[in-house]
């Protein structure tokens, strides 16, 4: 993909279509590293699942025999001389605590890293896509750190749905507001 954002907005739907209730997505910046790290609270995976997600020519999914998601994002990540892992727990063998985390690691000063990309577009885009999940989104920067919690936004707004075109607007203007200061 052509930014980390868009792996962001793909895997993300991924905990969406698993079940999860609330997925956190953090972005950390250290020294000449980027840490993705995506955790969620849906269903998980099998422990055959999970051997075989970085299978490009395995997938769940019904409409195409390929699945390229976590793929690419451990190809992006492993060009930079980085890593990925995803750790799963499914809710069959784990009923209460059940979910899956992807880390990827990436060397920021590497030729071939990925830019991170427009993330609050897809922030934005998750939030009015799926307004009854909870995201808690973290971006941490040498000198500031970006963040965004729905839970907050929704004790807040006392019914009002994230996905209203004034809510989505104010999001989208408070992420891009802490980028900037």
């Amino acid at each position: 993909m052509k930014e980390l954002s868009l792996n962001i907005l793909d895997i993300a739907e991924n905990s969406v279509k698993a079940g999860a209730t609330l997925t956190e997505i953090s972005v950390l910046e250290e020294n000449d590293t980027i840490t993705l790290v995506i955790k969620d609270n849906g269903s998980g995976m099998t422990d055959e699942v999970l051997k075989s997600v970085t299978n490009p020519f395995y997938t769940t999914r019904t409409t195409r025999k390929v699945g390229m998601g976590l793929p690419l994002l451990k190809l992006e990540a492993e060009m930079t001389g980085g890593s990925l892992t995803v750790e799963s727990r499914h809710i069959s063998d784990y009923p209460n605590n059940h979910g899956t985390v992807v880390t990827a690691v990436f060397y920021k000063n590497h030729i071939d890293c990925t830019p991170i990309g427009d993330v609050v577009s897809s922030m934005t885009t998750l939030i009015q896509g799926h307004p009854d999940i909870d995201f808690l989104f973290l971006h941490k920067m040498e000198n500031k750190k970006v963040l965004l919690d729905t839970r907050e936004l929704r004790n807040a707004l006392e019914g009002v749905p994230l996905n209203t075109y004034e809510v989505i607007k104010w999001i989208e203007e408070f992420l891009n507001e802490q980028y900037i200061i």
